[in-house]
C-alpha cells in the first residue's frame, strides 16, 4: 500500500507529477458523472414535482400501476380518483401521467 502511494506521489524523470494527472482524471470523471447522471435525474424529479403540484380536480391521470382515472379529490399526499364505477385512493407520487403530459423517465 505504501509503495503504491509513493509511486503516485513520485515524479517521473523528466516529466510532470503523476499526482496531478491522477487528480485531473478524478475531476474529469466526477464532471462526466455529474453531467450524465446526477443533473438529468434532478431535472426529471423537479419536472415530476411541478406536474404533481399543478394537479387539479377533473384531470385525467395514469398511475404507475396503469390505472387510468379522473381526479375526484385532492389531499396532501393522497388523491382519490374515479376509474369506471370505482373510487380509488392513490399516493400522489405514484402518478406518472396527467392528461397528455407524462413524467420524465416514466
Amino acid at each position: 500500500m505504501n509503495t503504491l502511494l509513493l509511486s503516485l506521489l513520485a515524479t517521473p524523470e523528466g516529466g510532470s507529477g503523476g499526482l496531478s494527472i491522477l487528480l485531473f482524471q478524478m475531476v474529469a470523471i466526477g464532471g462526466v458523472f455529474y453531467l450524465l447522471l446526477i443533473r438529468p435525474q434532478s431535472k426529471a424529479r423537479k419536472q415530476h414535482q411541478e406536474m404533481l403540484t399543478a394537479l387539479k380536480r377533473g384531470d385525467e391521470i395514469t398511475t404507475a400501476g396503469g390505472i387510468i382515472g379522473k381526479v375526484k379529490d385532492l389531499k396532501d399526499d393522497r388523491i382519490t380518483i374515479e376509474s369506471g364505477d370505482a373510487s380509488l385512493v392513490v399516493e400522489r407520487n405514484r402518478i406518472v401521467r396527467v392528461g397528455e403530459t407524462s413524467a420524465p423517465g416514466a
